[in-house]
């Protein structure tokens, strides 16, 4: 109990501070409201439109995750694929970094032509955005395998395939797990995203609440957009303490 108070009222008194210091700014007019609205009219809206905002945030949910997890299997597997030889990387690796350099926001129209409006638009702009970083963690960390470790698989006449996966895997999964946690914000902003264009969910809330000039709507449907990125970053955590406490320096108290 005492760990866990120690690693959240740290990080919840800047946060305290924050929103007081606006709560009072715009109360003594210094912000005006329909710019950035206080701390208590984002709560009022949540608790006021909470099924509205709950529901858009269990659609966003499940298009952030399902993009998330194709983007971690796909990532994984295509960073596994380019470290099984230079030649490869060279053939294969400048269209891997595509999805780093495309706007997802000049494409998202094209994926709504694609896939047409609805979930499988929210789920692939996702999975652009958030694809990238796992490939490169991936192939990182895969490449950064001790050699002297590796020379000695070789010595004992161990197989490509065991070399990878009792070596190489295991020494790669702190950077693969950086990647999946810079994914997991990603494949929120990447849902967002599509839902501007074809889809329901936050991303729709917002660009209503837009047109409306409803800031506190806005700012209540991007707090859930954050809490969900969060989520899945405590998530990712998680899964970390998991698999590398007992042998990875990253993760020892």
């Amino acid at each position: 109990m005492r760990k866990i108070l120690g690693r959240v009222v740290p990080a919840a008194i800047p946060l305290v501070v924050f929103m007081v210091g606006m709560e009072w700014l715009v109360r003594v007019g210094w912000i005006k409201a329909f710019l950035v609205p206080p701390p208590s009219a984002v709560f009022n809206t949540l608790l006021r439109d909470w099924r509205e905002l709950f529901t858009a945030l269990a659609k966003t949910s499940a298009g952030a995750l399902a993009g998330f997890a194709l983007s971690a299997t796909g990532g994984i597997a295509i960073g596994v694929f380019l470290s099984s030889s230079r030649a490869i990387q060279r053939a294969f690796y400048p269209y891997a970094v595509f999805f780093q350099t495309v706007p997802i926001i000049a494409v998202a129209p094209l994926l709504v032509i694609w896939f047409g409006y609805g979930m499988r638009t929210v789920v692939a702009s996702a999975f652009i955005v958030s694809i990238f970083p796992v490939i490169a963690n991936t192939l990182s960390g895969l490449l950064s395998t001790d050699p002297a470790l590796r020379d000695l698989f070789r010595l004992y006449g161990a197989s490509n395939s065991a070399t990878l996966w009792k070596l190489r895997f295991p020494a790669a999964l702190p950077q693969i797990l950086t990647g999946l946690r810079i994914a997991g914000g990603l494949a929120v902003i990447g849902a967002i995203v599509g839902e501007f264009i074809g889809g329901q969910g936050l991303g729709s809330v917002v660009d209503v609440a837009r047109t409306q000039q409803r800031t506190d709507k806005v700012f209540a449907a991007v707090l859930l957009a954050s809490a969900l990125g969060l989520a899945l970053f405590g998530f990712i955590n998680l899964l970390s303490r998991v698999l590398l406490r007992r042998w990875h320096a990253s993760e020892q108290d």
